[in-house]
């Protein structure tokens, strides 16, 4: 979009080059290796680790941290990658505060626990800056499977199946693989180009091939792949954005917020994306938070967060809210969208206060403005183009054990799929334990599955 069609709120090149850069450094930058003994020595390796039980992928934690104050950090990530693949982006990414070390026992006793989160990081960057891919491919098995999606649930089965022997054919609608890792989070959570480097090492085990711009429905069908191959894992993500409902909400300058992140993640200079002096962001998980903090470090002077219902029920983890706030962000709750005023362009926004009952969410009388000439919508995200031979649950793909859909022969798993909670991790152990069934359905072997 060119400046001449921005309104004077809403242009690039608000900050210097130098500025963006030091804004969008490592949030969380890696331990080197005397703190990470120091964080270990916390740890009290229980032997019923309550930090285990917390983790989707049943990571082993106790063990791998032990490793990590033995000095033996490879081993460490080994025993992270036994049970999630792409442990390295879920050492950046994964709410910890609320899954480990929110059960971690050193949380109970002193309020702090052990920094779970950093010392994952800390042993499978080191493994796998050695570049070498530590797994090897079983003996090939001549069965083959199709992988709909390179987001996390669809590498970490499609690893999982090549590594058991299995042909793996990922379709990825995009240009680049990754999914949400690539398209869809903060671009200081995961620098320098992590996610790719990471799908680069994971296809390294070999046994898989990557076919971009291939979206379910337009050049592959369903009952082809069922045709075409012996099984089928579905982890193409959500595609689609709800709607505000609110009068006005086609104005210029409403946009999606996941659009944004991944505009701002793909661009290669930081001073040619537009953003606003008064932006709004409208939802309470951690893509608000994303779209929030990111537009306030590119220069936006006010940056607001609306959530429709109490801080407490926001999807965003308190250690993500707190790091907007400390970002400048301010954060209003119960309180929902009514009307998008404004010439053409977004200019004001005015909304509900509203009250939670035993009968739902209700807008009240009570009414106030704000100033608003960039508006982004983070109220979820739906699925598009699933296929109608499949059963649906509130709008998802309807799973049972392991990730079996409705039909034979056919899987799925991650943000697609019915009863996640929309984290990369589950995601991974979605695609994981889908794998494995696969496996034992085209082998006859057990199910072998951490936890």
């Amino acid at each position: 979009m060119s400046q001449a069609r921005l309104s004077p709120g809403v242009v690039p090149g608000r900050l210097t080059p130098q500025q963006l850069a030091a804004n969008f450094v490592d949030v969380a930058p890696p331990l080197d290796r005397h703190e990470a003994h120091v964080a270990a020595d916390r740890c009290y390796f229980c032997h019923d680790a309550p930090c285990i039980t917390a983790c989707p992928t049943s990571i082993d934690i106790p063990l791998f941290i032990r490793q990590i104050a033995t000095d033996t950090p490879d081993a460490a990530a080994m025993t992270i990658f036994h049970a999630n693949i792409l442990g390295g982006m879920c050492a950046r990414v994964c709410p910890t505060e609320q899954l480990c070390e929110g059960a971690c026992v050193r949380m109970e006793a002193e309020g702090k626990p052990v920094e779970i989160g950093a010392l994952q990081r800390y042993a499978t960057d080191g493994l796998m800056a050695k570049r070498v891919h530590p797994f090897r491919r079983a003996p090939q098995t001549g069965r083959s499977v199709a992988v709909v999606g390179a987001g996390p649930a669809g590498l970490a089965a499609a690893h999982r199946l090549a590594a058991k022997g299995h042909d793996v054919t990922i379709f990825e609608a995009r240009p680049k693989p990754g999914g949400l890792n690539e398209y869809g989070i903060a671009s200081y959570k995961a620098v320098d180009g992590f996610a790719q480097a990471e799908v680069d090492w994971i296809i390294g085990i070999g046994g898989m091939e990557l076919r971009h711009d291939q979206v379910l429905g337009r050049d592959i069908t369903l009952d082809g792949l069922r045709a075409e191959y012996d099984a089928v894992f579905l982890g193409m993500g959500l595609g689609g954005v709800n709607a505000l409902r609110a009068e006005g909400e086609d104005r210029r300058h409403v946009l999606d917020a996941v659009s944004f992140i991944r505009d701002l993640r793909q661009a290669s200079d930081l001073t040619t994306l537009p953003v606003g002096r008064d932006v709004v962001v409208i939802g309470g998980g951690m893509t608000a938070i994303d779209a929030a903090v990111q537009a306030r470090l590119l220069g936006a002077e006010n940056v607001t967060i609306v959530y429709r219902r109490g801080q407490d029920r926001m999807g965003a983890s308190r250690h993500e809210q707190d790091h907007a706030t400390a970002s400048g962000v301010r954060i209003i709750c119960d309180a929902a969208p009514v009307t998008l005023h404004g010439n053409g362009a977004v200019a004001e926004i005015e909304f509900a206060y509203t009250e939670d009952g035993p009968d739902g969410l209700k807008l009240t009388e009570n009414r106030f403005r704000l100033r608003a000439d960039q508006v982004f919508r983070a109220i979820g995200q739906r699925l598009d183009g699933a296929p109608p031979e499949l059963q649906l649950i509130d709008g998802k793909i309807a799973v049972s054990a392991h990730g079996r859909t409705s039909l034979d022969g056919v899987w799925a798993g991650g943000d697609c799929a019915a009863g996640g909670n929309d984290l990369t991790v589950t995601a991974v152990a979605q695609g994981r334990d889908a794998a494995e069934d696969i496996d034992a359905r085209l082998t006859g072997r057990p199910v072998e599955i951490p936890g």
